[in-house]
């Protein structure tokens, strides 16, 4: 097994933006916010095959089984994503719903969706899950956070708070169901 990997480019200092910077009104504080500190990423070693683990991320249905976010409270089924401009809807645990804009997809292999308001534009951040196949019964998962396009600063002290630690315990709890 591979031990997690953070993403090297991980702020020590929490990137944090000075308070008195998250008061401008046209989003320019996103611009003095060094663009490594917005994307975050993290991945392990799973024993099971990539298909597998792909139906896992793939089935929004599931994923509330292995959010680590402990985000995500419900979505119906039949929603699974076939391709790129294909959307989902999710119900988070505070009761509102997300519809997920379908970015980036290979089938079994990689999916990227970026939330907003249902019927909405994306906020500005990107999930990435990355599937790769290292054996019969054995795969790289890669998961990715990408806040580089958000420009709405209430949602900025969450995008900041979101860290490899975060992502590691989706990944973690991935891994226990896929290895089941």
């Amino acid at each position: 097994m591979t031990e997690p990997t953070p993403d090297s480019s991980a702020p020590t200092d929490g990137g944090k933006v000075p308070a008195e910077a998250t008061t401008a009104s046209d989003g320019a504080v996103f611009d003095t916010i060094d663009p490594a500190l917005k994307v975050v990423s993290i991945e392990i070693e799973v024993a099971a095959s990539a298909s597998e683990i792909f139906e896992l991320v793939a089935d929004p249905a599931r994923q509330p089984e292995w959010d680590g976010n402990d985000n995500l409270g419900t979505a119906a089924a039949g929603q699974r994503p076939t391709g790129v401009g294909t959307s989902f809807i999710t119900t988070l645990t505070k009761g509102v719903d997300r519809e997920n804009h379908i970015v980036d997809f290979e089938e079994g292999r990689l999916i990227a969706w970026k939330p907003s308001e249902v019927g909405g534009e994306p906020f500005g951040q990107k999930w990435t899950w990355e599937v790769t196949a290292t054996g019969d019964r054995s795969s790289l998962v890669r998961h990715t956070y990408d806040w580089t396009e958000l420009r709405d600063l209430q949602r900025l002290p969450r995008a900041q708070s979101t860290k490899s630690e975060n992502l590691l315990a989706s990944v973690e709890r991935l891994k226990a169901l896929a290895e089941r």
